[in-house]
């Protein structure tokens, strides 16, 4: 229950249903004095006590566990860790695969309990080849691609009682009649831990400043930066460049090298993306039947789905797009889909952009 309205209606018809639920509110700070700012970080004192509001409204037992320290190795320094390396990790995706789904859902099930209900909005559905994972009803708040780390053991242990619903206002609509306080909060977005939204000058403080050069395609040196891991790939505000493009247009990140805490930057049509692939996969239930399918990939939790074709093997998964990705940096997530399921994920490493560097 992380003090939202979500997980609040959550818990409610998971009561209903007539399961013997237990409230608990996950502590990944302990920070004291970590407060929410409106819509602004999560898992805060003020979401402890909503949480335990909306348990005590319900007549169901409330625990806070303390998984601060689980939270900190396996989100934050991954977070950190992968833009020293020059990538752009997803820590939210993250969260669910290490903490809400493994941490939390290992001592539920050491306690003996048979499920994690969240108030995630997504599906799943009994397939032919066992549980599935699968888009929400409501597609503006389907959130199945940060989802789409779970594999099949986790999936047999969850439940999403919101995954059916069509829309959040329903959601909102439902907490009031229930008597819900919390039924109109704002609800949480950008990263828990910068509750202030600056992603930059919170990296600076933990990877720190080294002055590097800004480069083209080339090799020639177009500027000067402050630390390349405040970059990130499409970016073109902030680039401070000292000399312009020869065409005139403006230029965008395409590539961040951190051993040599160097940017490179060009054309706009440069960050068009025909190829992803990655080494680090996994599959959201049973493993796909072949090794070469049509689908589509999701590069963003908000970005659309692209149709595209997937490439299996022992060394990883490949895919080519129908159509460019636009912006893709190495550390995102790519999701594949087969219609509304969620086939699995993979990390992605490498990337060929649609223009050649000589171009």
């Amino acid at each position: 229950m992380s003090g939202g309205v979500d997980s609040a209606v959550a818990a409610a018809r998971a009561v209903d249903a007539g399961h013997e639920v237990v409230g608990v509110h996950l502590a990944l700070s302990r920070a004291g004095g970590t407060l929410r700012t409106g819509s602004r970080g999560c898992c805060t004192v003020e979401d402890a006590l909503d949480a335990r509001r909306v348990a005590d409204l319900l007549g169901i037992p409330f625990y806070v566990w303390d998984f601060s320290e689980r939270f900190r190795d396996d989100v934050i320094e991954d977070f950190i860790s992968e833009y020293r390396a020059g990538r752009t990790p997803n820590p939210c995706l993250r969260c669910n695969e290490k903490i809400k789904f493994a941490a939390l859902l290992e001592r539920a099930i050491e306690l003996g309990f048979d499920a994690v209900c969240t108030g995630h909005y997504a599906s799943l559905v009994d397939g032919a080849g066992g549980l599935e994972l699968h888009r929400a009803s409501d597609s503006a708040k389907d959130q199945s691609y940060v989802l789409g780390v779970l594999n099949a053991e986790q999936l047999a242990h969850t439940y999403f009682p919101l995954g059916d619903t069509p829309s959040k206002a329903l959601v909102r609509a439902e907490a009031a009649e229930r008597g819900i306080t919390v039924a109109q909060k704002p609800d949480s977005h950008d990263i828990c831990f910068i509750p202030d939204g600056d992603t930059r000058g919170w990296l600076a403080e933990k990877v720190g400043t080294a002055v590097g050069d800004v480069v083209d395609r080339n090799g020639d040196v177009v500027g000067t930066h402050e630390g390349a891991h405040a970059f990130t790939v499409g970016q073109r505000r902030g680039l401070r460049l000292g000399v312009p493009a020869p065409d005139g247009k403006p230029r965008f990140v395409l590539e961040v090298r951190p051993v040599s805490n160097t940017v490179v930057v060009g054309p706009k049509e440069a960050l068009a993306i025909t190829e992803i692939a990655g080494e680090r996969f996994s599959w959201a239930g049973a493993a796909p039947d072949a090794s070469d399918f049509a689908c589509e990939v999701q590069i963003r939790a908000h970005a659309d789905p692209v149709p595209a074709r997937a490439h299996v093997s022992d060394g990883g998964v490949r895919v080519v797009p129908d159509v460019p990705l636009d912006g893709v940096a190495p550390g995102q997530s790519a999701v594949i889909y087969v219609g509304t399921r969620v086939l699995g994920q993979f990390t992605i490493d490498t990337t060929v952009s649609a223009v050649p560097v000589d171009a």
